[in-house]
């Protein structure tokens, strides 16, 4: 067994968001010299649970093993569906297992990403659950830095104590960019009250929820200034993700669970 191998693979796992836990697992595997070989993760965020396929390949030249995807399903609560999706590792432009999460929550992640010609660029990344492609996968979204949504101007709309501290108000931004549902502390004068906050870049706002995760002060023409942002995408900075080009993400949709 190459240990060297060895040692980069265990090292992307972990980093990726699998922890510690598999590296007897990867080290067996490797020993036994198959071409290809998958591990389990099973973890738990919250009542959701989540189970992770992680695959491996041999290279056909050398003895050098390759981390090339993991096929996750997230089960939310008591829900009887449960929803799939395949999240490609390469050189750059990889989702970790949190945010993998975040996403298939429908939630946003900033990324800072790198195009086919090899350009460094930021953007945040959503899974479109209203649109597949002709293998049936939702595709991701991406809304580049000229879409202009600020982050910490839309934040700045409410009343979140944290803002006032500016090690706690970067703590809770870093949060918000990877996806989070962050819990702060919304003050009017001497009232203190308990909130989630979420980033949702395509609306340029912020979402609010209270102590019980409902959504606060939902807009009621969502849909509508929803149908009006599709409109001009590409005006605007929005680009569908593919291949080289932000985070390789391939999704199923949601599926009965027997």
């Amino acid at each position: 067994m190459n240990e060297q191998n060895y040692d980069y693979l265990k090292n992307q796992v972990k980093y990726t968001g699998f922890g510690e836990g598999l590296e007897n697992q990867l080290k067996e595997k490797m020993a036994q010299g198959e071409p290809a070989f998958t591990i389990r993760h099973n973890t738990e965020f919250g009542n959701d649970k989540m189970t992770s396929d992680l695959h491996f390949r041999k290279s056909d030249q050398t003895d050098m093993y390759f981390f090339n995807k993991y096929d996750t399903s997230l089960k939310k609560g008591n829900e009887d569906t449960e929803m799939k999706q395949t999240f490609y590792i390469g050189k750059e432009n990889n989702i970790t297992l949190k945010e993998a999460y975040n996403l298939m929550d429908g939630r946003s992640v900033n990324k800072d990403l790198v195009n086919r010609e090899g350009e460094k660029y930021n953007a945040w990344v959503q899974l479109n659950f209203k649109e597949t492609d002709s293998n049936g996968n939702f595709k991701p979204k991406q809304f580049h830095e000229n879409y202009g949504f600020d982050l910490e101007k839309a934040l700045e709309k409410h009343p979140i104590q944290e803002l006032s501290n500016p090690e706690d108000k970067d703590r809770l931004m870093d949060s918000l960019k990877k996806g989070n549902r962050q819990s702060v502390t919304f003050k009017d004068g001497d009232d203190e009250q308990n909130r989630f906050v979420e980033a949702s870049p395509q609306f340029k706002s912020i979402n609010v929820y209270d102590q019980s995760q409902n959504r606060i002060g939902r807009n009621n023409n969502q849909k509508e200034n929803q149908s009006k942002s599709e409109s001009k995408e590409q005006k605007e900075g929005i680009a569908e993700s593919g291949e080289g080009d932000g985070a390789k993400v391939k999704s199923r949709k949601k599926v009965k669970v027997s």
